[in-house]
């Protein structure tokens, strides 16, 4: 089965008299598949990743998800596919005077009632899952403190805890290591693997560390100027391809000329 299935797609900004975001994205997502997107700044992965997420509708091109094209529907179906994908944003929007619990919790939201809701947010509804949510972050001793009281990459990691309470079959994550130090950021990627494999979920994952998109995903999406600069299994990916998708982000001097050394800086050869 499908998860998504995208068509020669352009996608604009509103504010747009520029080039557009995504233009002409063939992809193909089958259920069940993890794969990590890459590219420099400003190449189109959050934009791609709220497309898939239905916020964006397209200009032109084909956009199906799990077999249907969202825009073709209406607001309440659409709303209802909604349902069915979580996208985890770079700052997750959490209201700052919330406890952790319920900003946790808020994941279920869209399977209660409004009683319930209401309720819970007085009485958390479910406080051991979301205890066992945040502790696969290492996040368990938070449950009860106030969003605006944790940090950057607790926050972060928070705002993924509640991904995992999600009934969603589509995982849409946008940059969830950029506040996170080496050792949070091997369990947040292994974290989130292992919830999708378990549930046979759709993993979609923006990253700037190459390295680690080379090392835990089978399967790597370039971006570049808004367009699919390669597609491959994370074995066929190259030193040389890596260095051509970032020219002009980092300095020339900074990109080893030697094969071997930029293999093992980017982790190529050791993906799964």
């Amino acid at each position: 089965m499908l998860t998504y299935q995208l068509r020669n797609l352009t996608v604009r900004h509103l504010t747009a008299s520029r080039a557009p975001a995504l233009q002409a994205i063939n992809l193909t997502i089958e259920q069940g598949e993890q794969l990590a997107l890459i590219g420099p700044s400003g190449a189109g992965k959050t934009t791609l990743l709220a497309t898939l997420a239905c916020s964006h509708q397209p200009a032109e091109g084909g956009f199906e998800a799990f077999g249907v094209a969202p825009w073709s529907l209406g607001e309440a179906a659409r709303h209802r596919l909604r349902a069915q994908l979580f996208l985890a944003p770079q700052t997750p929007p959490l209201p700052p005077r919330q406890r952790v619990v319920t900003a946790v919790l808020a994941a279920r939201l869209p399977q209660w009632s409004l009683w319930r809701a209401l309720v819970s947010l007085f009485k958390p509804a479910d406080p051991e899952a979301a205890w066992q949510a945040l502790s696969r972050f290492n996040l368990g001793d938070k449950l009860y403190s106030r969003v605006d009281r944790l940090s950057g990459g607790e926050r972060q990691r928070c705002g993924l805890a509640r991904l995992l309470l999600s009934p969603a079959k589509a995982l849409l994550v946008d940059e969830p290591l950029s506040a996170l130090d080496p050792a949070l950021s091997e369990l947040t990627l292994t974290t989130l693997r292992d919830e999708a494999k378990a549930r046979n979920a759709t993993l979609v994952c923006s990253l700037h560390q190459v390295e680690l998109a080379l090392s835990h995903f089978p399967r790597i999406v370039a971006l570049r100027d808004g367009r699919i600069e390669f597609d491959l299994p994370c074995e066929q990916v190259t030193p040389q391809m890596i260095a051509a998708l970032y020219a002009g982000e980092q300095p020339a001097a900074s990109v080893p000329h030697d094969d071997d050394a930029m293999a093992v800086k980017l982790g190529i050869g050791a993906c799964l």
